[in-house]
């Protein structure tokens, strides 16, 4: 599976839910205090992204304003701005534009309509053609695993941040409410219709500054099929900490399990011999606290730290097959199970033998690998 990076979206809007008026002059939502705190999350982070329509639009420099700020990155080892991104898919840029005349790195990624337009029309940066049409997974993923961006923040559009949400993509949602209204059915808004993930995302944090609002929300809603989600990677998350409350063992795995809803409400977790059970299995566990004939069941997604076993000697029925008999048909796991018990064990290809969609994120192989370390090679 691919990786991608954490991806932050931050933006502020009216009380009414608009990013700017009509006017020429660009409308100031946030007060001094919330722009040093973007200043602080820029300077936090390996790349800030933004559509060509806000260059367009604002001409924004997209820096890291504080000299501190900077000096500490530099210190840490990193570069004194962050990379720059932009993302245009018919590559009509203006190369007069503040973007690529300060700061540091700057790629634009387009199609390659778009980049045969910019090699005529060069701006100043590096262009990333990610084929006939725009993919935010190919994108996030050519950051993520060439640029080496493990957190991105996204300052906008609007119509960048309602893909990245539909798509399951983001991980995270700062938004600042301002204490005013616009009321122009003509101004731009930050989310636009569509398709997003049902349920309700978990507000983290709620801060006054000045005379602003920042609430800071995550998606808990699972992804569908065998793509990725943002949720997925917190849920799974929840499950390699699991894993870390197992009582060891010399002679079974320590692994962790969440059961979660199409919505993202959690159904139930378990982790190994929970319980003072010797034999008891995460996702055993988990699945046995949900009430039989639960129907949010059918379309909820099981987060294993380890993929679920196939064959066990303790008892019965591996729990490849209890997911599959409870009518699981998805699982996203962190680590495929080695042969330190069993043999060519194949979870998941069981499960996807029946039907189920199984997701596989190696980047918390380490973390599911981790209390389990004693019985490693």
């Amino acid at each position: 599976m691919p990786s991608y990076p954490y991806v932050l979206l931050s933006a502020a809007v009216s009380l009414d839910g608009y990013l700017d008026d009509t006017t020429p002059e660009r409308l100031l939502l946030s007060s001094p205090a919330d722009f040093d705190r973007v200043d602080e999350v820029r300077a936090s982070v390996d790349a800030i992204l933004i559509g060509a329509g806000t260059i367009r639009a604002d001409n924004p420099r997209l820096l890291v304003n504080s000299a501190e700020r900077r000096a500490a990155r530099v210190a840490a080892g990193k570069p004194e701005y962050p990379l720059k991104v932009t993302v245009s898919a018919s590559g009509e840029l203006d190369p007069t534009a503040n973007f690529w005349h300060t700061g540091g790195e700057k790629i634009v990624c387009t199609t390659e309509k778009g980049a045969e337009r910019l090699r005529r029309a060069p701006v100043a940066a590096d262009v990333v053609a990610l084929g006939a049409d725009l993919d935010w997974r190919g994108l996030l993923r050519h950051l993520r695993e060439v640029r080496g961006v493990e957190r991105l923040m996204v300052e906008g559009g609007g119509t960048i941040h309602t893909q990245l949400l539909q798509q399951g993509l983001a991980d995270e949602v700062q938004l600042v409410l301002a204490p005013l209204f616009v009321g122009d059915p003509d101004a731009p808004r930050l989310f636009g219709p569509g398709g997003y993930q049902g349920g309700r995302l978990r507000l983290v944090e709620t801060r006054r500054i000045e005379d602003v609002v920042l609430m800071r929300y995550e998606p808990t809603a699972p992804g569908a099929g065998v793509l990725p989600s943002a949720a997925d990677r917190k849920w799974l998350a929840v499950a390699c900490d699991l894993a870390a409350q197992c009582p060891p063992s010399e002679t079974a795995f320590s692994v962790g399990a969440v059961v979660v809803a199409a919505d993202g409400t959690e159904l139930a977790r378990g982790y190994s011999r929970e319980g003072g059970d010797p034999v008891v299995h995460a996702e055993e566990a988990a699945l046995a606290k949900i009430a039989a004939g639960d129907p949010r069941v059918t379309s909820a997604t099981v987060y294993t730290s380890l993929e679920p076993c196939t064959r066990r000697a303790s008892r019965p029925v591996p729990c490849a097959r209890l997911i599959l008999d409870a009518g699981v048909r998805r699982v996203v796991t962190a680590w495929r199970e080695p042969d330190t018990f069993v043999a060519g064990a194949d979870g998941s290809g069981l499960l996807a033998a029946e039907g189920a969609d199984v997701v596989v994120l190696p980047e918390y192989e380490g973390r599911a690998k981790a209390p389990n370390s004693h019985l490693l090679p």
